[in-house]
């Protein structure tokens, strides 16, 4: 997947684990070992504490693909070279990989964040940013070009599913 807080990662995941997808999420792992960001450890050590809990994914992911099971990852894969390693993990496993991503509008992102600001405490997707974190975060955010293939997640989750059963 690949999309901003907001852009309905978490939820569309949660659709496709009721199809019989494993879903691996980074966010609910870094809550599970460290707590809620920004109260139980400062914001700004968020990279280096997320560092190995991405390689401990990578590790789950590639086991599972390896085994032939459906997966997906809920995280937001920001850069093209996050999604290249990311990639590379899926094919050496012998998966077949679908991008999906999930464009939405600034105002659209804003206000479903702002809902989930309201009980981040109690929600490990629910990670506290204000709308001036959200600007920043779509200064480092490159969406994929025609370079990478992808698809382009309409609000339908019949959208992926559909391209997920045309690769059977």
């Amino acid at each position: 997947m690949v999309g901003l807080p907001g852009s309905g990662k978490t939820t569309l995941s949660r659709v496709l684990t009721d199809r019989g997808f494993l879903r691996l999420c980074p966010d609910e792992e870094m809550f599970r070992r460290h707590g809620v960001y920004g109260v139980d450890f400062p914001r700004g050590v968020f990279p280096t504490l997320e560092r190995p809990v991405l390689e401990d994914v990578a590790v789950e992911l590639r086991e599972h693909l390896r085994v032939g099971r459906d997966v997906v990852v809920d995280h937001g894969f920001w850069t093209p070279e996050e999604r290249t390693a990311w990639r590379t993990i899926a094919t050496d496993a012998g998966a077949t990989l679908v991008l999906v991503y999930l464009a939405a509008s600034h105002d659209e992102l804003w206000s479903r964040i702002s809902k989930r600001n309201e009980f981040h405490a109690n929600d490990p997707n629910s990670i506290y940013f204000s709308e001036s974190d959200l600007q920043r975060y779509r200064t480092r955010f490159f969406p994929p070009g025609a370079e990478e293939p992808h698809v382009l997640y309409d609000g339908d989750p019949a959208t992926v599913l559909g391209a997920l059963e045309g690769l059977s």
